[in-house]
């Protein structure tokens, strides 16, 4: 089995583990604990207009703010509160690489990297890709560890080179949470008032839900 690490653009025909610790990825794995299924979308008025149709949930942010109107932000925490409806999400960077990917999509994050690296194994037919969601197409340190917490259940494997420096990056918990915690989204987000979000999503493998993307939505 090849596992490759790449960032924002998916390559593979095969499994592809889209990467957003902060805050996508989180959220969504979150949201299906206790969501029917989950609609993502890259514009606010597709969203809009979705939720009136669907009698769905909003849910989303533009520069890690919430959007005016919307039920809630992307936030793993509030996003609890939402319960039985199904839920549209349209966020900055993770939905845009989920509309990127060709092959099967899988969504994963530090709160479960244990069971999409499970779910990876079980389901791919040669190839394994983790893509880093990154920063509107700049690197992003939490994802790049995030996709080493993943990597590390993946490590019996044929690693590339960059997946290889992503499970070496995170031997060290403490150091991986400080460095993310210091990140600039980390940052922005405190500045927002949600620095509560950035220490849940730093949490390991609270979840065993694996999202999945197919024919445009999300379900574990």
């Amino acid at each position: 089995m090849q596992v490759s690490l790449s960032l924002e653009r998916s390559f593979s025909h095969d499994v592809s583990i889209m990467v957003d610790v902060l805050r996508a990825s989180t959220t969504i794995t979150i949201a299906l604990e206790r969501i029917p299924h989950i609609i993502p979308t890259r514009k606010i008025n597709e969203a809009l207009t979705m939720a009136a149709e669907k009698d769905a949930f909003l849910a989303g942010e533009r520069g890690g703010a919430n959007i005016e109107g919307f039920n809630t932000g992307n936030s793993p925490i509030e996003i609890q509160k939402l319960t039985g409806k199904p839920l549209i999400i349209t966020t900055s960077n993770g939905t845009r690489i989920l509309e990127s990917i060709s092959g099967r999509a899988l969504i994963g994050s530090f709160v479960n990297s244990r069971a999409v690296a499970q779910k990876a194994i079980e389901t791919a037919v040669d190839e394994v890709e983790v893509v880093m969601a990154g920063v509107k197409g700049r690197f992003a340190i939490e994802d790049f560890l995030g996709a080493g917490e993943i990597i590390t259940h993946l490590q019996k494997h044929d690693l590339d080179e960059m997946a290889q420096s992503a499970c070496l990056a995170v031997q060290n918990p403490e150091l991986v949470d400080e460095y993310v915690k210091n990140s600039l989204s980390a940052r922005n987000l405190r500045k927002l008032g949600f620095g509560d979000d950035v220490d849940f999503c730093l949490q390991r493998n609270i979840s065993n839900v694996v999202p999945q993307l197919q024919d445009g939505i999300i379900r574990k």
